[in-house]
């Protein structure tokens, strides 16, 4: 590149941070510590999720299968199709995918099954309840270790108010300073200068001067403490920190979301430049999947298909929304003729739910940003809604199953 997109000051920062952590080597070991069911329930075993671990050990066995369904209704593939992979967003904290785990087995004997997808989102603070106190593992531990997502994506907006010492041990190890301010209770969140409203800047998402550390150092946080190893970028400059920080990681990635509107070629190649310029030694990156935004024509998706393609960098699947909140975008919102289209073209596509397209209580974004405490007292009302989106996607997959699309589930959707 003509020019560089991190200069030595920032290459150092950021060098610091992860060394102060244990290193790329001791921070990628935790991670797969972290991941194992036997440790995750070991230590969830003196909490308040403990039970809902056992028994969410004992739902899944009622979970309908996927085998079952192609046998009676006769599903065959065709090999010019592409696959589509299932993805549902809104599993926010244990008590809600516990609920949602739930309602599909209840439902198992019913006219339509309910398959669990292949990748879960979730846009729950990274507060240091959610993290420490076991809220994020047990919901790591449902979605992946029970349920068998493939990938489970973990938000992280830097506006979160956490205690002062998060900040001063940045601080310590990179030498920056961070203007900060009180958020009651002992905690105090990064100044975001240019936050109008809470929704005018989505909740905190500003990474202005280098307030991008704040970012790395909580998904190194959860990393460590969780095995959480995938995450939802908030902005461009923490995507160029990621590739350049996650480039030695090889099990930390991070998802790119559709509120960057990577919906043309254009800004496609923008994207792939950045990621070929901190590109692993074997030619992955720490992004492995992209939302092509909500605008995108199903035309330009399979041209950013094969962009991706041509540009030889590994693992990267491309997402698109299929239905949406109604205070996301248009009430109509509906692509999945489109989807169609791309898959019957013959290229890959990952299939997303931020809503089951009926207006429902709770099917909103400002539900993503609710206290923990209103969190709790709607957990069941917000895991009914995921239950309807995981509902609504099963339909779509059946759709494209008869029609010869192969279509990626959970795990435990499989055996």
């Amino acid at each position: 590149m003509r020019f560089e997109l991190l200069s030595d000051s920032d290459m150092k920062a950021m060098d610091a941070l992860k060394e102060s952590h244990g290193g790329a080597k001791g921070i990628a070991d935790t991670i797969e510590q972290m991941r194992d069911f036997e440790t995750r329930k070991q230590i969830l075993a003196d909490t308040d999720y403990r039970e809902m671990i056992e028994e969410a050990e004992e739902l899944v066995k009622r979970f309908p299968k996927v085998e079952d369904f192609e046998k009676a209704d006769g599903i065959t593939y065709r090999e010019e199709m592409g696959t589509a992979t299932s993805q549902v967003s809104g599993f926010q904290g244990a008590r809600v995918t516990h609920r949602c785990m739930r309602r599909i087995a209840e439902a198992a004997s019913s006219k339509v099954p309910v398959f669990v997808p292949a990748e879960m989102i979730s846009v729950v603070a990274l507060t240091e309840d959610y993290i420490y106190r076991g809220n994020l593992m047990a919901t790591l531990a449902m979605a992946e270790n029970i349920m068998g997502v493939d990938w489970f994506c973990t938000a992280n907006l830097i506006g979160t108010p956490l205690p002062e010492k998060r900040f001063k041990d940045i601080e310590k190890a990179t030498g920056v300073r961070f203007e900060t301010k009180p958020a009651g209770d002992g905690l105090v969140q990064l100044v975001l200068t240019n936050q109008g409203t809470f929704f005018g800047n989505f909740g905190g998402i500003e990474v202005a001067n280098d307030n991008h550390l704040v970012y790395l150092d909580g998904i190194t946080r959860a990393a460590k403490t969780t095995g959480a190893n995938f995450f939802l970028n908030p902005s461009w400059s923490t995507i160029i920190a990621v590739c350049y920080y996650g480039r030695d990681i090889p099990n930390l990635y991070i998802k790119i979301s559709m509120m960057l509107s990577t919906q043309n070629l254009m800004q496609l190649r923008m994207l792939l430049n950045i990621m070929h310029e901190y590109i692993r030694e074997d030619m992955t990156s720490p992004i492995r999947e992209i939302n092509i935004g909500n605008a995108v024509s199903p035309q330009n998706f399979v041209k950013c298909s094969k962009e991706l393609e041509k540009s030889g960098i590994r693992g990267v699947d491309l997402a698109a929304h299929i239905l949406i909140n109604p205070d996301l975008g248009r009430a109509d919102f509906d692509w999945f003729e489109d989807s169609l289209k791309v898959l019957e073209n013959g290229r890959d596509l990952t299939f997303k739910y931020e809503s089951d397209g009926q207006s429902r209580e709770f099917d909103t974004m400002e539900t993503y940003f609710l206290p923990e405490e209103e969190r709790i007292a709607n957990a069941q009302k917000i895991g009914d809604v995921i239950y309807y989106k995981t509902l609504q996607c099963t339909k779509h997959a059946i759709e494209y199953m008869r029609r010869g699309i192969p279509v990626r589930f959970g795990q435990s959707s499989l055996r």
